[in-house]
């Protein structure tokens, strides 16, 4: 197994107090959105501003010994964790995410770590995790990967008893690739479908994707957030690569570092007009997805898919 990393200059902080539990999760369980300096990718998306980007040597020493210090960090913790790496590109065809992964799947008071992925590097590295604790959040994506090897990618995680969930982009290019992969994938993963930035769906083409994901709805719109309720800023945060915390990815307030103790916790009522990202409305109270979602809220798995009728709670 691949030990964990030393800790990289990581100071001694004030005690971080975690919030109580949501949910039915473990007391002082705290959810994390990390995201590093890492900004490229292997593909080349149309539809994503990363795509084939390339970082300098530097930038990817950079991420390297960011990531190292957040797994140092959450290793030094003594309240459950649990992780969502969210790169801006792909990280897991570097060997320190990996390496991340790995590590942190094996530490006890981790309770989830995942990540956002196209999953283009080879599957070997995971029988070194414990896959009670790693989960995979896997986009396929047309023209970028042949459709029997990105197939097979998901049979073969199947295999190996990964947890995982697999996604698209709501394109209209995109529906026949999706019908087919639904039709392809085993009953038991479950299919998401993103709507496409600034898409307006007519409520035909919305039955066509929610035939293919029964809560397509929850994407299909922005939701309404200003001063809802939002367990963002306290149980779940976001970190950058220099530690500095965020409620989320999309308010860009700080809350102070996570490393030198000067993170506090943020009111409830979220201070955006709206919100149209999954790992963002996820967490939103008024939607009810931590029920529809329950025990996989990082790696999106719902708690139960009815394949009969396609229906789905939520």
């Amino acid at each position: 197994m691949n030990a964990m990393p030393d800790p990289v200059d990581v100071p001694a902080p004030r005690r971080f107090v975690p919030v109580p539990s949501e949910v039915g999760q473990d007391p002082g369980h705290l959810t994390i959105l990390y995201r590093g300096p890492l900004a490229s990718c292997d593909y080349d998306c149309p539809y994503c501003p990363f795509a084939k980007r390339r970082d300098d040597p530097d930038r990817l020493r950079l991420d390297r010994a960011a990531l190292e210090r957040f797994t140092a960090w959450v290793a030094g913790r003594d309240h459950p964790v649990s992780v969502l790496f969210t790169p801006w590109g792909e990280g897991l065809v570097r060997s320190w995410y990996r390496t991340a992964m790995v590590g942190l799947s094996h530490l006890a008071h981790v309770r989830r770590v995942a990540i956002q992925t196209n999953f283009s590097c080879r599957p070997d590295w995971l029988a070194e995790a414990d896959l009670d604790t790693l989960a995979l959040w896997v986009t396929y994506h047309p023209g970028q990967v042949g459709y029997e090897r990105f197939l097979g990618r998901c049979r073969d995680l199947v295999t190996r008893g990964v947890r995982f969930s697999v996604g698209i982009v709501g394109l209209p290019e995109h529906l026949d690739h999706a019908r087919r992969l639904r039709a392809d994938l085993p009953a038991e993963v479950y299919l998401w479908v993103n709507a496409a930035e600034g898409a307006l769906y007519t409520d035909e083409e919305a039955d066509a994707w929610t035939a293919v994901d029964p809560l397509f709805r929850h994407s299909r719109t922005p939701h309404r957030s200003a001063g809802l309720p939002c367990r963002t800023g306290e149980s779940v945060i976001s970190v950058d690569g220099d530690g500095t915390v965020r409620r989320c990815h999309f308010v860009p307030a700080t809350l102070g570092n996570l490393y030198d103790g000067t993170f506090r916790p943020s009111a409830r009522a979220c201070p955006a007009a709206l919100c149209d990202c999954h790992i963002g409305y996820v967490h939103l109270e008024p939607t009810g997805l931590y029920d529809v979602f329950a025990g996989g809220i990082l790696e999106r798995i719902p708690a139960r898919l009815e394949r009969t009728g396609r229906s789905m709670p939520g």
